[in-house]
């Protein structure tokens, strides 16, 4: 039986590393504007360069450094300019990634797709929704994991994929649409929103945890246990904001087709 301690073995470096994104990441949520924009650029073409070096071999790099500048680019323009004229280039590091790389082309082809969407998708609800969606946004996505975490390790029980991510139960998964129930309640009482926003924060819930598992399995067929080590003794930012990656994107989408922010009785 694993005790206590070794079932939270890594609890401490995970709180540290999520208290420090947390104030780094709330400042820029707060401040909004250029510093906002800047600090969802340079996350973006970190993580495609992170991306770049889980699927390259280390004698074919040379060209991450471009890639990642490309969709720091994008992300960049989608604040200066409409949407429209920005998302060609904001998908250039996809299609370059057909040209350019030798293997797994198709995999970095989807993934720096959704990390470059993401970004937009981020940037789209902080203009036009305001800080706070975007904080409901981040705590959904948070709540997710420390319910998983602490559900999954306490509890136990039946794994959830077990070959792509061992520690992953279905305790844990439930736990994180709980939690995710939990934080739409709070931010039903604090704006106002209608019922709606429950179903939408566990929609969430879920499309951060299957970004979580699915950056598990590329580094899992990679062979690798981190994206970097960008955050000593933590990994990379993919491996921080990989549920974020699933979330903003599903939102993106979902607030195209139902009203949103939900009002009551809409």
């Amino acid at each position: 039986m694993t005790s206590g301690a070794g079932r939270f073995h890594d609890l401490v470096p995970r709180v540290l590393s999520a208290l420090g994104l947390a104030v780094i990441g709330g400042a820029a949520i707060w401040a909004g504007g250029w510093w906002f924009l800047l600090a969802i650029t340079i996350c973006v073409a970190l993580m495609v360069w992170e991306l770049h070096q889980i699927l390259t071999p280390a004698t074919e790099r040379r060209f991450g450094a471009v890639l990642a500048g490309l969709a720091g680019v994008g992300v960049f323009l989608t604040g200066v300019l409409p949407a429209a004229y920005v998302l060609p280039v904001a998908l250039l590091p996809s299609i370059f990634a057909l040209w350019l790389l030798r293997s797994d082309r198709t995999q970095f082809a989807a993934f720096a797709a959704l990390i470059v969407l993401a970004g937009f998708g981020m940037q789209h609800m902080r203009v036009d929704f305001g800080a706070i969606w975007l904080l409901w946004l981040l705590l959904v996505v948070i709540v997710t994991d420390i319910g998983g975490y602490f559900a999954g390790r306490l509890i136990g029980g039946p794994k959830f994929w077990p070959r792509v991510s061992p520690k992953k139960t279905w305790s844990g998964t439930i736990a994180g649409w709980v939690a995710a129930v939990a934080v739409g309640a709070v931010f039903m009482a604090i704006t106002g929103a209608g019922p709606e926003l429950l179903a939408l924060s566990v929609a969430l819930s879920m499309a951060s945890q299957l970004g979580d598992i699915s950056e598990s399995a590329l580094k899992r067929r990679a062979g690798v246990k981190d994206s970097s080590n960008l955050l000593p003794g933590h990994g990379g930012l993919m491996d921080r904001f990989d549920g974020m990656l699933g979330a903003a994107v599903m939102l993106l989408l979902v607030e195209r087709v139902v009203v949103f922010p939900p009002v009551v009785g809409g």
